[in-house]
């Protein structure tokens, strides 16, 4: 019974460690969706009433630990009575994380405009008697968890790709530990950041006027829009590399070309990652540049006829 039991607890350790370890797999594959969803989610915030803003973070997520309620055992299920479903849900994730990205750096050329004129309608808003701000704030939130699902969605199929072949067990773990660490991981960030410019305006004005707690008050306030602007760019950025990456090794020959093209520089470890990696972000961004444009003639042909 002893033996039993010392086996039982190696099996337990065994699973718990290949679980630690693809964890830390899909972690790094969900890396660029991760970026995105926080700066979507902090930018989603945006135009609530300062001592609304947490209130409103927990209550999208409330909506994102529901959505992953929903959508953890639905890839699960999949995983267990049809794996043949994974590669293909996969590809079309890798395939929508190079077209956001894409349609993203599009819109801001195509139409430079829209950020100002969306922020001034926000502020109008705001301070509009006739605008019921309790009805603005739940559509903030409703557009937030919306946005979240189709995230969590890609990250979710992502783990779970980045595991397909290991034990059961192993698959649960991981997709339940990414869910988890998503959910709290990126909520949090999002309620720090979006109170970054209070806490600076706190140090301020608690201040003595020139020392170093009104020097690091008005550090972090012209911090702050500096890190939402990064957080887009590293977030669009990692979504061309993360999809990109999905769809080399998804589509027949093309990891094994990327190899062949990178293989003279093999022996320069780094620089051949860096290779590699910049190959899967010029992938990526030809791929969504050819979506885009057949996603917006299919929107177009779909409203006309509707």
């Amino acid at each position: 019974m002893a033996t039993s039991l010392l086996a039982l607890l190696d099996d337990i350790a065994t699973v718990l460690d290949d679980g630690s370890v693809m964890t830390k797999v899909a972690a790094k594959r969900t890396a660029g969706v991760l970026g995105d969803d926080l700066a979507l989610n902090a930018e989603q915030v945006s135009g609530v009433r300062a001592e609304r803003e947490l209130p409103v973070v927990l209550a999208v997520f409330k909506g994102s630990a529901k959505n992953k309620c929903i959508i953890v055992p639905v890839a699960l299920l999949l995983a267990a009575f049809a794996p043949f479903m994974i590669t293909p849900l996969l590809m079309i994730g890798g395939a929508y994380l190079c077209y956001e990205g894409f349609e993203k750096i599009a819109h801001k050329f195509l139409h430079p405009g829209d950020e100002e004129k969306e922020a001034e309608e926000i502020l109008n808003a705001l301070h509009d008697p006739a605008v019921d701000l309790a009805q603005f704030e739940a559509e903030k939130i409703k557009g937030a968890i919306r946005t979240d699902f189709v995230l969590s969605a890609e990250i979710i199929v992502i783990s779970l790709g980045a595991v397909q072949g290991s034990a059961m067990a192993t698959q649960i773990g991981t997709v339940v530990a990414i869910a988890v660490l998503m959910t709290f991981g990126v909520y949090g960030l999002v309620a720090a950041i979006v109170k970054l410019d209070d806490a600076g305006l706190y140090l301020v004005k608690t201040g003595d006027g020139a020392g170093f707690r009104n020097a690091l008050g008005n550090g972090i306030l012209s911090f702050a829009p500096y890190l939402m602007k990064s957080l887009t760019i590293v977030g669009t950025a990692a979504m061309f590399l993360v999809g990109g990456g999905i769809l080399a090794h998804g589509i027949p020959g093309v990891e094994h070309l990327f190899e062949g093209l990178v293989a003279p520089i093999e022996h320069m470890t780094v620089i051949s990652v860096i290779a590699i990696q910049l190959l899967n972000a010029v992938l990526g961004i030809i791929a969504g540049g050819l979506l885009v444009p057949v996603v917006a003639a299919g929107s177009s042909v779909y409203k006309r006829f509707k």
